[in-house]
């Protein structure tokens, strides 16, 4: 690697250019931007001193991407349209390769210059929309506008690939891609240069083991801020990312630049404000991650004229960034922000991850007080267009503003979770069902249904163990004519055996027609005399009324007891019949282990009281859940 030494055009002193690519060099000694050209340095004027976070990230910092190694040499720092800051990195590859590895909010993006063909452009700034699809950069992936904006170079230090500018502002457009795919489109040139690559871990380009940096001196300033409307002293968690604050002691909310505090306005707590968590509490949420409470948000949207509120926590952790905990008619969800590019909107739907959310809510949400901390120029009053789809336990959430657009994936928590998470007790308790809370009671009407199948299964291994039924008689006895219908004529049938442990099935049919026929039938054992006795009553009437034919009762009956003890068997049948004067002929036919099916029936109906209880509840449950929606159950 050559190195190109020579005189700082500003002081004199010695300073070097050891990467070919790098255009600006930041004086080390009198923080001058001094550019190269084919002929001379050129004095860019001086640069503010960086804004030192706690970033894991420094110059001379080496790693590799893809098996290529890079070495940090240079930072630039540029300041949101809206407040708040950014890092970009210069990376220079030992191939040859130029990369920016940005830094923002805890996240990792690194880009690579991407050069378009003479024929494809992309569209003008002022012409570009919000959530617009850019398919002109790459033909693998379609790239979706998350954010335009205006950036201002505010420091810089060690080597920069272009012409920085100190104050210079420049218009900008980032784009985000499936699989975490990255872009930005920088219009200070023309035409825009395009920058593509991917969100990235620090263990992606070996940085795992880089330690966020200590800033101890950064650290002091901040505690030794205080409130320009009261003299309060001020503790700032995040003083290299905060850009508004509120005093605790005034409510003034301050703007925060670099460290210099401005009294914007006071704000005025209304009922309703107060947060049920404090400022400065530290949860412990999942993968045992301990994040802090820094600021506090309450937010309303209106709907047919009525006002709802909720209260968002602003988290922070250095080594992951930010997190949201939102608190609404007091149930919790856990939010972190997710690519836009992984969202797909279908009609009133949306689909990210595997998963179809409906939609629940869509209004514009203002912000109404706001306490603690902030990272971007949070203001009273402030709007962005809110719609919210639902997959319980996760809501899929979109924030749109005129130069933004922001998706995140809320996860719903209990009471009991968040409890144990900041070590607190008696947090007040929901009155309603939450749009994304879980029916709790699906255990019943899932794992309900297993006794169910078992059940049938039983019944299944029933049949072949307990064999098929079996005829063991079948006969016809005619009944004689009788005085009259009142006097009973008694006939026996022929002999037959019956086995223990089998239920006996006595069927009775007689050739009545609009008429009846009472049979009393006894079962009586031969060897002891016993009688089981059953009741058997055929009658069947029909006729046709209003053209219309009807008819009534049944030619045939049946009775059925339990198992009787083994041995033979004769049945006595004595019948009184209406039609008395002529002979009554009827049919006996007596079977065994016959399926009924009605313990089966009463074992079916009992086990599914509470898989149907169960279901029930979960409809009541979801009825609830949808009453508050903007949207019907289909989310249509």
């Amino acid at each position: 690697m050559s190195v190109l030494q020579a005189n700082c055009p500003s002081c004199a002193a010695l300073i070097e250019f050891k990467s070919g690519s790098t255009i600006v060099l930041v004086c080390p000694f009198c923080r001058s931007a001094v550019a190269r050209s084919d002929r001379k340095l050129e004095d860019l004027g001086k640069v503010a001193e960086i804004v030192e976070s706690e970033s894991p990230l420094k110059i001379g910092l080496k790693g590799s991407w893809r098996e290529h190694r890079f070495e940090l040499t240079g930072r630039a720092q540029l300041r949101h349209h809206l407040g708040g800051f950014w890092d970009e990195w210069y990376a220079t590859f030992s191939n040859g390769w130029v990369g920016w590895l940005a830094e923002a909010q805890g996240k990792f993006y690194l880009t690579f210059y991407k050069p378009l063909p003479e024929n494809v452009s992309v569209p003008s700034f002022e012409s570009l929309q919000i959530g617009e699809e850019i398919t002109q950069i790459s033909s693998e992936t379609t790239f979706i506008v998350t954010e335009k904006g205006t950036a201002t170079a505010i420091a810089a230090d060690g080597e920069i690939p272009y012409k920085l500018t100190p104050n210079e502002q420049s218009n900008y457009a980032d784009l985000s891609g499936k699989d975490d795919a990255f872009g930005t489109i920088d219009y200070s040139e023309n035409p825009p240069w395009v920058f593509v690559g991917q969100q990235i871990l620090l263990a992606d380009i070996g940085l795992e083991n880089a330690k966020p940096a200590e800033r101890e001196a950064r650290k002091v300033s901040a505690l030794a801020m205080g409130c320009p409307n009261c003299g309060g002293a001020l503790d700032l968690v995040a003083p290299d990312k905060t850009e508004r604050v509120t005093c605790p002691f005034c409510n003034s909310l301050l703007d925060v630049n670099q460290g210099n505090l401005r009294f914007l306005h006071a704000l005025n707590p209304q009922p309703g404000d107060d947060f049920v968590l404090p400022i400065g509490a530290e949860g412990i949420f999942k993968d045992n991650v301990k994040m802090k409470i820094i600021g506090a948000v309450v937010q309303s949207v209106t709907i047919e004229e009525t006002k709802y509120f909720w209260h968002e926590y602003l988290l922070y952790n250095p080594n992951i960034g930010f997190r949201w905990l939102v608190h609404s008619d007091n149930h919790w969800n856990i939010v972190e922000s997710i690519n836009a590019a992984e969202v797909e909107v279908v009609g009133k739907n949306a689909n990210y991850n595997g998963k179809t959310f409906k939609i629940f809510q869509d209004a514009p949400a203002v912000v109404e007080y706001v306490k603690g901390e902030f990272y971007w120029r949070v203001e009273v009053g402030e709007t962005v267009r809110a719609i919210d789809y639902i997959a319980p336990p996760l809501m899929l959430s979109q924030e749109q503003s005129q130069t933004e657009v922001n998706w995140s994936l809320g996860t719903f928590m209990t009471n009991a979770e968040i409890e144990k998470a900041f070590g607190v007790s008696d947090l007040p308790k929901p009155w309603s069902v939450a749009p994304n809370q879980p029916f709790s009671g699906s255990f019943y009407y899932t794992w309900g249904l297993i006794p169910l199948a078992l059940l049938f299964v039983a019944a299944i291994f029933m049949i072949p163990l307990g064999g098929l039924s079996r005829t063991v008689l079948s006969q016809e006895l005619a009944l004689q004519p009788t005085a009259n219908e009142n006097t009973a004529q008694t006939v026996f049938s022929q002999p037959f055996e019956i086995k223990d442990n089998r239920n006996v099935r006595i069927t009775a049919s007689a050739p009545v027609n609009n008429s009846w026929a009472n049979l009393d039938v006894d079962l009586i054992n031969e060897q002891n005399n016993e009688i089981e006795s059953v009741p058997i009553d055929i009658e069947y009437y029909n006729g046709v009324e209003d053209g219309e034919s009807w008819s009534e009762g049944g030619q045939e009956t049946d009775a059925t007891m339990s198992s009787l003890p083994a041995g033979k068997y004769m049945l006595r049948v004595e019948g009184t019949w209406q039609d008395f004067s002529k002979p009554l002929l009827v049919s006996v036919k007596v079977e065994q282990n016959v399926m009924r099916g009605v313990n089966f029936g009463l074992a079916f109906f009992v086990l599914l009281i509470v898989p149907v209880l169960s279901l029930f509840r979960k409809f009541m449950f979801e009825s609830r859940r949808w009453s508050e929606s903007m949207f019907s159950t289909s989310g249509e």
